[in-house]
């Protein structure tokens, strides 16, 4: 049961937040907890009218896809089926970082940069505007809110993004206050910095922790072997994204810290995809998204068969993200879930796993620690970082439109600087990443397993 301070939050101040930003996040979250209860006709009709419309916006305000259209013959209007997509060729990551300026609406206002590429090692730069950022927001509110849980509920964060790292400024740093949230990097992960997270845990008792899978793990984990009890604390859930979820890592977090564990799918470039209800099924936002399922050969499987996960976000009419590779792989439920929503089920995502990596002096991180190192550098393809020993690192880059070689060095100096003193770290510049058996690019793979020492 949520206090009267969370009360005020979810009703009052994270609202307020939310329309001095311009994001109409409150009614979309109403509306959201509306809709995922809709009779199955009534929910694909609402989908229809929204893909017609980000279509005809497309068609009519965009210039990639008024140039698309026109050469293909195809008429936004004479969309009858979310099925019609198919007559569309894919947005690819390649397409977005050659055509962004043509990608954005002529209409559009408010256009914020962001940037991912952590979890396929491709590194892209796009374009989102005010109403993509309040649906996705309101998604994971509405999420949140299944679980019993609510904005304004004490929340530990264990995150590395560079945003919440380097950017705290005193109004975020009172915002974070205000909503009861702390974020504990991830990027930093030593015995002594565990030791000291686990306390701030068994200080602050949230109701709620959010973070990587990997890093929630590790905390576990270590809280096992130092006998140290993290259950009783009032944790509800702990919400994990970001990775792939591994049944022994779902299980070690539930164990050690009392909790549900709810798995989240989704990125900054697709949005907020799928989340797990308490009934254990990953439910679609389909208000917002239509999720096809494609073979190697591009033709949309049936539900229950295993391809790459392709995504249709209907909020992006100011930077359109329609039949967007992500990268990974998935496959839709044929069954409804038992909780009664009638939102589509994914029944399995692959791929998004992280691997942590490990310091010269036994320091474990969390391997975006390393990404992010290349990620700032323009004009890279595609990368992996493997971590061969303790002692050398292999960076491997595939160089791209405005590569400049002198990066290598920076990168060099960058992810020594994080590995620690004595590491050899080699830089080389390849044709092409040869990809895993499964067909997934591995973005950093570590051959060091952590040191499981006792606590300093």
């Amino acid at each position: 049961m949520s206090g009267p301070w969370t009360r005020l939050v979810s009703g009052v101040l994270f609202p307020l937040h939310e329309r001095l930003k311009g994001h109409d996040t409150v009614r979309v979250r109403r509306w959201l907890e509306l809709t995922q209860w809709l009779p199955p006709a009534e929910l694909e009709a609402l989908r229809l009218g929204r893909l017609r419309a980000l279509l005809e916006r497309a068609g009519a305000r965009v210039p990639y896809y008024r140039a698309l259209f026109r050469r293909i013959g195809f008429d936004p209007g004479r969309v009858t089926s979310p099925a019609d997509l198919a007559r569309l060729p894919f947005l690819t990551k390649s397409l977005i970082r050659e055509h962004a300026e043509a990608l954005k609406a002529e209409d559009a206002r408010g256009l914020a940069p962001f940037n991912t590429g952590g979890s396929t090692g491709e590194p892209l730069v796009f374009w989102i505007g005010r109403e993509r950022v309040a649906h996705d927001v309101a998604a994971k509110w509405r999420a949140t809110r299944w679980w019993g849980v609510d904005v304004g509920d004490p929340e530990i964060v264990v995150w590395g993004s560079p945003i919440e790292l380097g950017a705290q400024d005193r109004l975020r740093e009172l915002r974070d206050r205000l909503l009861r949230t702390r974020l504990l990097p991830a990027f930093e992960m030593s015995d002594r910095r565990v030791r000291e997270y686990l306390e701030a845990i068994r200080r602050a008792r949230p109701r709620m922790l959010f973070g990587y899978p990997s890093a929630l793990a590790h905390l576990a984990r270590r809280a096992e072997a130092w006998g140290l009890r993290m259950d009783g604390l009032g944790v509800e859930v702990a919400f994990v994204t970001a990775e792939k979820l591994y049944e022994d890592d779902r299980a070690r977090i539930a164990r050690v810290f009392g909790c549900r564990v709810a798995n989240g799918y989704g990125g900054r470039d697709a949005g907020f995809v799928a989340h797990e209800c308490p009934a254990g099924r990953m439910h679609i936002t389909a208000e917002d998204l239509i999720v096809e399922i494609v073979d190697t050969d591009g033709d949309v499987l049936p539900a229950g068969e295993t391809g790459e996960i392709v995504v249709t976000h209907l909020a992006t009419g100011d930077f359109p993200f329609v039949r967007y590779r992500t990268g990974d792989l998935g496959a839709l439920d044929p069954e409804p879930c038992p909780c009664g929503r009638t939102l589509p089920v994914l029944k399995e995502v692959q791929g998004r796993a992280t691997d942590l990596v490990v310091a010269r002096d036994g320091t474990v991180m969390h391997a975006l620690a390393l990404i992010y190192v290349v990620r700032a550098e323009p004009g890279i393809e595609r990368f992996r970082i493997v971590q061969e020993s303790l002692e050398r690192t292999v960076v491997e880059l595939v160089p791209g439109h405005g590569f400049d070689p002198a990066c290598r060095e920076r990168i060099r100096a960058g992810i020594a600087a994080r590995l620690g003193t004595g590491v050899t770290v080699e830089v080389r510049t390849v044709e092409r990443i040869a990809l895993t058996r499964s067909g997934k690019h591995r973005h950093v793979v570590s051959r060091v397993a952590p040191r499981m020492g006792a606590a300093a």
